[in-house]
């Protein structure tokens, strides 16, 4: 009898230990998961990931990286590889560095001028999508307070 209940205290303590590992709102919801569970299957599926959400983007940086996306668009279409790849290039270091990616792509767009377009409306396509990108460029500039943007 005395062997029973050492073995039931020993077995309550170690229960307790269990518990206080685990934590009482881990081990509620478990018995509560367990309980809607019908059957093993169940158990093993693969909960949906978290997508990161990234944080909002100033409204002029969304200007900015929406005007790469059309000028690296349109130059790739028409068989301008380099330039696309650079400008793309450019507004992904806008997400970790702002700054640095304003510049490179303020460069970026200092090497576009030696495109040239064949087609007349092609060539007129290309200076008004620099010149949105540019406009961009040159709004998140003034909106940072960084160097000027050169007008050359």
């Amino acid at each position: 009898m005395l062997d029973a209940i050492v073995a039931f205290v020993a077995f309550a303590l170690v229960a307790a230990g269990v518990v206080i590992i685990i934590g009482p709102r881990n081990i509620a919801r478990r018995l509560g998961l367990l309980r809607r569970l019908r059957g093993l299957p169940a158990m093993l599926e693969r909960r949906p990931s978290r997508d990161v959400v990234p944080a909002a983007l100033n409204p002029k940086t969304q200007r900015v990286l929406v005007a790469a996306a059309r000028l690296a668009n349109w130059l790739r279409a028409h068989g301008q590889e380099e330039p696309a790849r650079e400008i793309r290039n450019a507004a992904a270091r806008m997400t970790a560095s702002e700054a640095s990616g304003l510049y490179a792509l303020q460069t970026t767009l200092r090497r576009i001028r030696v495109v040239n377009i064949s087609d007349s409306a092609a060539q007129e396509r290309l200076k008004a999508l620099v010149a949105e990108l540019r406009t961009a460029v040159q709004d998140r500039f003034e909106q940072l307070e960084l160097l000027p943007f050169r007008r050359s």
